[in-house]
């Protein structure tokens, strides 16, 4: 019986373990995604030719295993089942031949000049243009001309294995199946010439194409319409001594075409009256048509393939698209950054500029508060250390490590503790307004400490009567790691810089959770805090533009916060607060059509808080792809110049945000590194919070375990006397 019971233990255990391994719908989707979009690109990469492509060229070689009759032969070349003939278009008959294409841009053109004078020709097609422009080479068919093989990414085949030939063919004829429905036995090598040109490297190339059932077909016309002579020299040269056939190379594509298209409309009319006639090739030497109809599994493999290409291209460009978009939205935002947050420096800091009178009377301080033992004695006396008459209410919203219980201990003057059962940190500052004996309220996090003059600063404001909200300094104050290090970047260029800009704009998003001061005669027509999204402080900043009030930021009221430690800890908060502030843009949406302040944020906040918080953030790492992308497939110095080149202006904002802050430059060492690693894990935490919202998914409050190592500069708080096992800083499971 114990056995069984240990059986079934043993099999309840296992499948606890594949429910835990089994990857959530939200993490599942961004990876397939991602290998989605590289693949895509990959497929693109091989479509041009970046990707596989050999452009090596063999120099001449000798000739004495070359049969004497295919050098003595004609420009049709079969060495089929063995065979070794070779056969000459008769007199007064032309084969024009156009090779590399098709060409969006020319290979039309030369179509309608040969319909216009009712000439048919023979199309050597490359696979990669046949798979980008399926269109034309159906057209090509449906108008009475002949389908070639040249391969699918124009290699010189005497340098290529038999496998790499066989990969050739049948990619490049799988392209013509799904272009056309056809498969063809015409085929010419890349780079051939004349018959007379084959040697000891091509010859054996020749013989195997053969085998492989295809005829070889060059040319003994030369038009050189690749050199742009001149019309009437191509004319000169496609045009045949005595009356004679010959098998006429031109080109549809490979660069500006426009002289072989004037040439066509004069050469065809003049040869026509002399006598010639412009055939397809099977048809000028009276032999069955070189197209075969594809029926069955592997018409739609042809048609599979041409769709997968078609995907690629239309992907591609819009990834093209999304880094220009991107491009012109970080170049405008640094732009607007630095002049606006310069306007907004020397506008605060000049000699007499004040808000207004001086706001001397107290404030209440509301410290919601969640199992904050390690970090709630720095904070209290950080606020009794102010220079500014407070009165400091934690709201223990409840805790079950003692949080209250230290704060009651401690015996401080202006000190209230009021407990609540757990229920979140919107209902926790919504009981603490209740209670508040002030006016102006500040709010901060239980895990922040302020500085002697923070509470002073982030009130003064208030010395104008239209401010309802102040945004304080938030800063990093775990510092010493990578990912603190990091993060404190972040803080200073990508929080308080921008802070500065949508002060001048009047559109601040969002007053920080660790450093805010409010009127509560603005808060309480609004509702209070609310708990309908993830960001309350985006939320209610929102709704006080809406409300007619005005947010500002106060540069020198510091607050120092402890920043997640850990990557797990990080993607729980910022994935909260991108959640958050995507339920904050969707639950304000209607002040785009709405009038007055709540219309004119509607108008100017959202768009900038969407375009720069949630649409730039979700595209930036496609610098990254295009540059991993070009370093390995394409331009390598171009691409790493031009990344070189968007660190610059990062490197360069950084710098002027860290002046403002009179922040130690040594810090910004980390900074490529930054953008290489941190931005990817931003990227990936936004597209969660995309597919978490479109997927209608719901989102808990996460708690970040705190370790109490952050102390303010200056004096102001009391190093913890607890001991921080290494327990402290792990993430929360």
């Amino acid at each position: 019986m114990a056995s069984r019971t240990r059986r079934h233990g043993a099999a309840t255990g296992a499948r606890d373990g594949s429910r835990r391994r089994r990857l959530p719908l939200r993490l599942l989707l961004p990876v397939l995604v991602l290998v989605a979009l590289m693949a895509m690109l990959m497929l693109r990469g091989y479509v041009h030719s970046e990707i596989l492509a050999d452009h090596r060229v063999q120099p001449p070689a000798a000739t004495d295993r070359v049969p004497q009759k295919i050098l003595e032969g004609g420009p049709v070349i079969d060495t089929r089942g063995g065979r070794t003939d070779s056969l000459s278009v008769p007199d007064h008959r032309l084969v024009l031949t156009f090779d590399d294409g098709p060409d969006p841009t020319w290979t039309p053109r030369v179509l309608d000049v040969l319909k216009k004078h009712d000439a048919h020709a023979v199309f050597f097609v490359t696979g990669t243009m046949a798979s980008r422009y399926p269109d034309l080479v159906k057209r090509m068919v449906d108008e009475g001309h002949e389908i070639g093989l040249h391969t699918f990414n124009h290699p010189d085949l005497s340098f290529q294995s038999k496998k790499r030939i066989d990969w050739e063919l049948s990619q490049n004829q799988l392209a013509i199946t799904g272009a056309a429905g056809i498969r063809t036995s015409l085929f010419r090598p890349p780079y051939s010439s004349f018959s007379d040109a084959m040697d000891n490297k091509s010859w054996p190339v020749t013989e195997y194409i053969g085998s492989r059932g295809y005829i070889t077909v060059v040319n003994n016309t030369d038009s050189e319409d690749w050199k742009k002579p001149g019309v009437d020299e191509i004319i000169r040269r496609a045009t045949p001594e005595g009356g004679k056939g010959a098998i006429v190379l031109m080109h549809d594509s490979g660069g500006d075409r426009h002289q072989t298209v004037q040439a066509l409309d004069r050469f065809l009319p003049d040869l026509k009256q002399k006598g010639y006639e412009f055939d397809n090739l099977t048809e000028a030497l009276d032999a069955p048509s070189a197209h075969s109809e594809v029926t069955g599994a592997e018409l739609w493999k042809g048609k599979a393939w041409i769709f997968l290409v078609q995907a690629s291209e239309k992907i591609t460009d819009g990834l093209v698209v999304g880094l220009a978009v991107i491009g012109t939205l970080v170049i405008g935002r640094f732009v607007l950054m630095l002049l606006l947050s310069g306007i907004h420096a020397r506008r605060v800091r000049r000699k007499g500029f004040r808000w207004g009178p001086p706001v001397t009377e107290p404030v209440t301080v509301l410290v919601p508060a969640y199992n904050e033992a390690k970090c709630i004695e720095n904070t209290v006396r950080s606020l009794m250390a102010s220079d500014h008459p407070v009165e400091v209410i934690v709201i223990d919203d409840g805790s079950s490590d003692g949080t209250a219980r230290i704060v009651e201990a401690m015996g401080l003057p202006n000190v209230r503790v009021i407990r609540q059962l757990n229920a979140g940190k919107p209902a926790a500052l919504n009981r603490g307004l209740a209670n508040a004996r002030h006016d102006i309220v500040v709010m901060m996090d239980g895990d922040t400490v302020f500085e002697p003059s923070t509470v002073r600063e982030l009130v003064q404001p208030f010395g104008d009567p239209k401010v309802g909200a102040v945004a304080g300094n938030a800063k990093v104050g775990n510092k010493d790691s990578l990912i603190g290090a990091w993060q404190h970047i972040e803080y200073v260029m990508g929080f308080n810089l921008d802070r500065r800009m949508y002060d001048v704009l009047r559109c601040m998003p969002t007053i920080p959770g660790a450093v805010g001061a409010f009127r509560r005669s603005a808060l309480q027509p609004i509702g209070g805090m609310s708990d309908d999204t993830l960001a309350e402080d985006t939320d209610v900043t929102m709704a006080l533009h809406r409300a007619g009030w005005r947010v500002v930021y106060a540069e020198n009221a510091r607050a120092w916060t402890e920043a997640p430690e850990s990557v797990q800890q990080l993607w729980s908060q910022r994935y909260r607060w991108s959640y958050g502030t995507m339920q904050a843009i969707w639950k304000h949406r209607r002040a785009v059509i709405e009038r007055g302040p709540s219309g004119r944020f509607g108008r100017v906040g959202l768009p900038f808080v969407s375009l720069f918080m949630v649409v730039a953030p979700l595209l930036a790492p496609l610098i990254d792809v295009f540059l991993l992308y070009g370093i390995v497939f394409g331009p390598t110095e171009k691409t790493i110049v031009a990344w070189l080149g968007v660190l610059a202006i990062q490197a360069f904002c950084a710098a002027y945000a860290f002046r403002l802050d009179r922040e130690r430059m040594t810090h910004l060492i980390s900074l490529p590194l930054q953008q290489i690693l941190y931005r990817q894990l931003m990227y990936v935490v936004l597209l969660q919070s995309w597919i978490t919202a479109l997927t209608g998914g719901r989102l808990r409050w996460q708690k970040l375990r705190r370790t109490g190592v952050v102390e303010a500069p200056g004096g102001g708080s009391v190093p913890s006397q607890r001991s921080h096992s290494s327990n402290d800083r792990r993430p929360v499971a």
